[in-house]
Protein backbone atom coordinates (compact mmCIF):
# COMPACT_ATOMS: atom_id res chain seq x y z
CA UNK A 1 0.00 0.00 0.00
CA UNK A 2 1.41 3.39 -0.97
CA UNK A 3 1.67 6.25 1.52
CA UNK A 4 -1.21 8.03 -0.24
CA UNK A 5 -3.42 4.94 0.02
CA UNK A 6 -2.49 4.62 3.69
CA UNK A 7 -3.42 8.29 4.24
CA UNK A 8 -6.74 7.75 2.44
CA UNK A 9 -7.54 4.81 4.72
CA UNK A 10 -7.34 7.01 7.83
CA UNK A 11 -10.66 8.47 8.98
CA UNK A 12 -9.95 12.23 9.24
CA UNK A 13 -12.13 12.42 12.36
CA UNK A 14 -9.58 10.18 14.09
CA UNK A 15 -6.58 12.44 13.41
CA UNK A 16 -4.92 14.06 16.39
CA UNK A 17 -4.22 17.76 16.64
CA UNK A 18 -0.54 17.02 15.99
CA UNK A 19 -1.37 15.01 12.84
CA UNK A 20 -3.50 17.89 11.52
CA UNK A 21 -0.63 20.31 12.14
CA UNK A 22 1.68 18.04 10.11
CA UNK A 23 -0.79 17.81 7.19
CA UNK A 24 -1.80 21.48 6.95
CA UNK A 25 0.07 24.74 6.56
CA UNK A 26 -0.09 27.14 9.50
CA UNK A 27 -2.80 29.25 7.80
CA UNK A 28 -4.80 26.18 6.74
CA UNK A 29 -4.65 24.86 10.29
CA UNK A 30 -5.74 28.22 11.75
CA UNK A 31 -8.81 28.40 9.51
CA UNK A 32 -9.78 24.74 9.18
CA UNK A 33 -9.07 23.46 12.68
CA UNK A 34 -9.31 26.65 14.81
CA UNK A 35 -12.28 28.24 12.98
CA UNK A 36 -10.24 31.20 11.80
CA UNK A 37 -11.05 33.52 8.90
CA UNK A 38 -8.74 34.73 6.16
CA UNK A 39 -8.64 38.46 5.43
CA UNK A 40 -11.33 39.84 3.09
CA UNK A 41 -10.39 39.80 -0.62
CA UNK A 42 -7.12 37.95 0.14
CA UNK A 43 -8.00 34.39 -0.87
CA UNK A 44 -6.93 32.76 -4.13
CA UNK A 45 -10.51 31.87 -5.12
CA UNK A 46 -12.22 35.25 -4.56
CA UNK A 47 -11.92 36.17 -8.26
CA UNK A 48 -11.80 32.59 -9.54
CA UNK A 49 -14.74 31.88 -11.90
CA UNK A 50 -14.32 28.59 -13.77
CA UNK A 51 -17.13 27.22 -15.94
CA UNK A 52 -16.86 23.72 -14.53
CA UNK A 53 -15.09 21.67 -11.89
CA UNK A 54 -15.55 21.44 -8.17
CA UNK A 55 -14.17 22.77 -4.93
CA UNK A 56 -12.97 20.20 -2.39
CA UNK A 57 -12.18 20.41 1.32
CA UNK A 58 -8.47 21.15 1.59
CA UNK A 59 -8.23 19.00 4.71
CA UNK A 60 -9.82 15.78 3.43
CA UNK A 61 -10.71 16.15 -0.26
CA UNK A 62 -14.49 15.89 0.09
CA UNK A 63 -16.37 17.62 -2.75
CA UNK A 64 -18.08 20.67 -1.23
CA UNK A 65 -19.26 22.92 -4.08
CA UNK A 66 -19.82 22.67 -7.83
CA UNK A 67 -18.16 25.52 -9.74
CA UNK A 68 -21.50 26.28 -11.43
CA UNK A 69 -22.89 27.44 -8.05
CA UNK A 70 -20.12 30.03 -7.50
CA UNK A 71 -21.10 33.67 -7.96
CA UNK A 72 -19.74 37.16 -7.35
CA UNK A 73 -21.28 38.39 -4.10
CA UNK A 74 -18.85 41.21 -3.31
CA UNK A 75 -18.47 39.90 0.26
CA UNK A 76 -14.69 39.39 0.00
CA UNK A 77 -14.73 35.60 0.13
CA UNK A 78 -15.68 32.99 -2.45
CA UNK A 79 -19.49 32.66 -2.49
CA UNK A 80 -21.71 29.79 -3.60
CA UNK A 81 -25.49 29.57 -3.68
CA UNK A 82 -25.52 25.81 -2.97
CA UNK A 83 -23.33 23.17 -1.35
CA UNK A 84 -23.16 19.45 -1.97
CA UNK A 85 -25.89 18.63 0.53
CA UNK A 86 -24.31 15.62 2.24
CA UNK A 87 -20.86 17.24 2.34
CA UNK A 88 -21.46 20.08 4.78
CA UNK A 89 -22.98 20.54 8.20
CA UNK A 90 -24.09 23.76 9.86
CA UNK A 91 -24.15 24.93 13.43
CA UNK A 92 -24.90 28.17 15.27
CA UNK A 93 -21.82 30.37 15.79
CA UNK A 94 -22.09 33.10 18.43
CA UNK A 95 -18.42 34.14 18.38
CA UNK A 96 -17.39 37.78 17.93
CA UNK A 97 -20.70 39.03 19.36
CA UNK A 98 -22.66 37.86 16.31
CA UNK A 99 -25.12 35.07 15.59
CA UNK A 100 -24.16 33.32 12.37
CA UNK A 101 -24.48 29.87 10.83
CA UNK A 102 -21.11 28.16 10.59
CA UNK A 103 -20.40 25.72 7.73
CA UNK A 104 -18.21 22.67 8.41
CA UNK A 105 -17.05 19.73 6.32
CA UNK A 106 -19.28 16.75 7.13
CA UNK A 107 -16.40 14.33 6.61
CA UNK A 108 -13.61 15.85 8.72
CA UNK A 109 -15.42 18.55 10.73
CA UNK A 110 -13.16 21.32 9.43
CA UNK A 111 -14.40 24.92 9.55
CA UNK A 112 -15.12 26.25 6.06
CA UNK A 113 -16.93 29.56 6.60
CA UNK A 114 -20.52 30.71 7.12
CA UNK A 115 -23.84 30.65 5.26
CA UNK A 116 -26.31 33.53 5.07
CA UNK A 117 -29.88 33.87 3.78
CA UNK A 118 -29.16 36.75 1.39
CA UNK A 119 -27.99 34.84 -1.69
CA UNK A 120 -29.44 34.57 -5.18
CA UNK A 121 -32.12 32.22 -6.44
CA UNK A 122 -32.68 29.34 -6.66
CA UNK A 123 -31.64 28.79 -3.02
CA UNK A 124 -31.43 32.27 -1.49
CA UNK A 125 -28.23 31.12 0.26
CA UNK A 126 -24.76 32.68 0.30
CA UNK A 127 -22.11 30.21 1.39
CA UNK A 128 -19.22 32.52 2.24
CA UNK A 129 -16.19 30.20 2.30
CA UNK A 130 -12.50 30.75 3.05
CA UNK A 131 -10.30 30.09 0.00
CA UNK A 132 -7.70 28.40 2.18
CA UNK A 133 -10.35 25.85 3.23
CA UNK A 134 -10.76 24.60 -0.37
CA UNK A 135 -8.91 23.21 -3.38
CA UNK A 136 -10.24 23.71 -6.88
CA UNK A 137 -10.42 20.53 -8.96
CA UNK A 138 -10.93 21.45 -12.62
CA UNK A 139 -12.43 18.84 -14.86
Amino acid sequence: MSETEADDAVDPRDLTDEEWRERLSEEEYRVLRESGTEAKFSGEYVDHHPDDGEYRCRACGTVLFDAETKYESGCGWPAFYAAEEESVTTTVDTSHGMRRTEVRCANCDSHLGHVFDDGPEPTGKRFCINSVAMEYDGE
